[in-house]
């Protein structure tokens, strides 16, 4: 997030420096990082120079991994889990796994409603949100992803769920199109393009394709779920893969769909997995990308709000998504 976290109990400065005790890192100072959409960051300095890169996550706001914030914390604590197995125990090294703490988690409670994990900082530098344009990056991309495809699944890793994550919120808010939303300056902006957009239909049109998919039965594997530009971090002509927080097993092409932009680009994940994609799974989940970013940028204008560099974010957000699902 652009902004730091608001409202009683929002963790600060000194929450973040306090909880890296659990992690035995003594730092001189911790600034906050503008940077990303969903969670917040941190840098972490010490003395020496050393850094460490911060996340805190907001529960309440995390329904991909669980509905509510004792199962968020669950889903998130069980995909952090994931990300460090696959890396310690499969030997993907360019998996960003979370360091653990002294005791061994890879995710510590802020209070009820916020969680903390630690990285190490890396040097490099990431893509842009959206499709990779270099296409020698794209093929790289889609070689890692066939490392985490054929690797074995970690005990712990989440499944992912049928729905949309948001669902029911996002359906809550079509049935109240007809009456003033509030939440904050946005709230009635977003009642009014969501009243213009085809989501129902949409979701229909998901539920129909997620219903076909199964009748043909593409084989689940464990996938990353957001490995567009912004999570690939370059460091020369190596790739890593961030922010696992979304990891779940699922079809592969609820991956594939994000890399590849000219046919035949997948041939090569063709070639080291041994299996084709599927075409509708591949439609699937990119409708079911769409599907998701509306019901969070919904849940965020429905929630209280000021103007500032997240709603800006989540308003072209709202506006992208609501585009691709009018002309998809």
């Amino acid at each position: 997030m652009r902004e730091r976290p608001r409202g009683d109990g929002a963790p600060g400065d000194t929450t973040v420096l306090r909880a890296l005790r659990a992690w035995d890192v003594d730092a001189a100072r911790v600034e906050y990082a503008p940077v990303g959409f969903g969670d917040h960051h941190w840098t972490a300095t010490a003395p020496d120079g050393e850094r460490w890169f911060v996340t805190v996550s907001d529960l309440s706001d995390k329904p991909h991994c669980g509905p509510g914030t004792a199962s968020a914390r669950d889903g998130l604590s069980r995909a952090m889990d994931t990300a460090r197995a696959l890396r310690e125990r499969a030997g993907l090294g360019f998996v960003v796994a979370p360091l653990p703490t002294r005791d061994g988690r890879t995710l510590l409670p802020l209070g009820e409603r916020y969680a903390v994990a630690l990285f190490p900082h890396l040097p490099g530098a990431t893509g842009e949100f959206g499709r990779e344009t270099d296409p020698a990056r794209r093929m790289r991309t889609v070689e890692i992803l066939a490392a985490l495809h054929r690797a074995p699944v970690p005990g712990r890793a989440p499944v992912l769920p049928s729905d949309p994550a948001g669902r029911a919120g996002l359906e809550r808010s079509l049935g109240d199109l007809g009456v003033p939303w509030t939440g904050g300056p946005l709230a009635e902006p977003a009642r009014e393009l969501l009243a213009g957009t085809p989501v129902a239909r949409r979701l229909a049109e998901y539920d129909l394709r997620a219903r076909d998919m199964r009748r043909r039965g593409v084989a689940p594997v464990l996938t990353h779920g957001e490995p567009h530009p912004g999570n690939v971090l370059w460091q020369g002509t190596r790739p890593l893969l961030l922010d696992w927080d979304t990891t779940a097993v699922a079809p592969p092409e609820r991956d594939l769909w994000q890399v590849a932009l000219e046919p035949g680009e997948l041939d090569r994940w063709t070639e080291l997995t041994g299996r084709a994609p599927d075409a509708g799974a591949l439609a699937l989940y990119e409708l079911r990308w769409d599907l998701e970013d509306i019901a969070s940028c919904v849940a965020f204008f429905r929630s209280p709000h000021a103007p500032g560099a997240d709603a800006d974010l989540a308003r072209e957000g709202f506006a992208r998504a609501a585009g691709r699902l009018a002309t998809g």
